[in-house]
């Protein structure tokens, strides 16, 4: 009978069927669970207040709510990103904060099932990977978006403690 640790770990990496948010990073594609989405703005229509840092493009105000905005084409790229028409801001609604992500661009809402999600070999040791999507004849990376923003929230306090 497994424990109730492996129990709850496979829990925590298996990818849930549903609607999931298709975004461009990088050149690549990415989907996350769309139930996480609290709403979507262009770059430019956010009311940004400051730049803390690299990866923290500032704070923003969205419906009334101060939150922090991540660039992940900064975290995910090899140079400073450029703004354009199609920079889109993901507005999260996490288990432990509202939080903005910057992307290159939202393109879709795609239905995954359990069968079209399959596990990314010698990927186990990064967390926030959930697995290889397909949808429309694309690949899709899936990302546990709780898990992989954790780590940016991190990685911000060790900037600001530097």
């Amino acid at each position: 009978m497994p424990s109730l640790t492996t129990q709850a770990t496979s829990a925590d990496t298996t990818a849930a069927p549903g609607q999931y948010l298709v975004f461009r990073l990088g050149g690549l594609d990415y989907a996350l669970d769309f139930s996480k989405v609290q709403e979507l703005r262009p770059l430019k229509a956010l009311e940004r207040f400051s730049s803390e840092g690299e990866i923290v493009a500032g704070v923003a105000v969205s419906r009334g709510v101060i939150m922090p905005i991540v660039d992940m084409r900064i975290a995910f790229g090899p140079r400073p990103p450029e703004h354009d028409p199609l920079t889109d801001v993901i507005i999260l609604k996490l288990s432990s904060c509202v939080m903005g992500m910057v992307v290159d661009g939202v393109t879709d809402i795609v239905q995954l099932t359990l069968g079209q999600i399959q596990p990314i070999p010698g990927a186990s040791a990064v967390e926030y990977l959930v697995g290889i999507g397909e949808a429309d004849g694309r690949r899709l990376i899936v990302v546990d978006i709780d898990k992989l923003m954790s780590i940016q929230k991190v990685q911000m306090g060790a900037r600001q403690a530097a």
